[in-house]
């Protein structure tokens, strides 16, 4: 590799490194936005870890979120978990709340 091209690469490195470490001081910004937006919800009453659940439930794919939920009463039927059909007028099941979170969006 002749001076130039070495040269040349040296200065791509360093601009990609330089990228990568403004990027992440942006990241951690935000990331310390994030928390104070869960910390002011906290405050008016609202459940930080469950609206993480709601957040990362959003991203998903109808598909993937409907999969998941099948998974998950699955699991909770086999360990008797799960209300059974017609066992109360307030029962809700994961579904029912998913459909909840899909309307909402």
């Amino acid at each position: 590799m002749s001076d130039g091209t070495g040269n040349l690469a040296r200065e791509h490195l360093r601009a990609f490194i330089e990228r990568i470490e403004r990027l992440e001081e942006e990241k951690a910004t935000l990331m310390e936005d994030i928390r104070e937006v869960y910390a002011e919800a906290k405050g008016t009453g609202f459940d930080p870890k469950i609206m993480r659940q709601v957040v990362r439930i959003r991203k998903m794919e109808p598909d993937q979120r409907q999969e998941q939920e099948y998974v998950l009463d699955t699991y909770l039927s086999a360990l008797g978990m799960l209300e059974q059909s017609g066992a109360g007028e307030g029962a809700a099941t994961a579904q029912d709340v998913a459909d909840q979170i899909a309307a909402a969006e």
